[in-house]
């Protein structure tokens, strides 16, 4: 089960620096991860200032 970022997100781009796998890109309104990349690791969770990442 992949990691999403919800619509909480506000495009500070912390969870794309800190991706292992560089699953995690720029949207157009918010950072969106590519489900079949994602290793489900929780990086990106981690250091999400506002907790957007959520596993789907």
């Amino acid at each position: 089960m992949a990691y999403k970022i919800t619509d909480a997100c506000i495009s500070c781009g912390a969870c794309e620096a800190e991706c292992p796998v560089n699953a995690i890109s720029a949207g157009d309104d918010k950072y969106v991860i590519d489900a079949e990349t994602c290793i489900e690791c929780g990086a990106c969770a981690n250091v999400c200032p506002v907790d957007a990442p959520i596993p789907e």
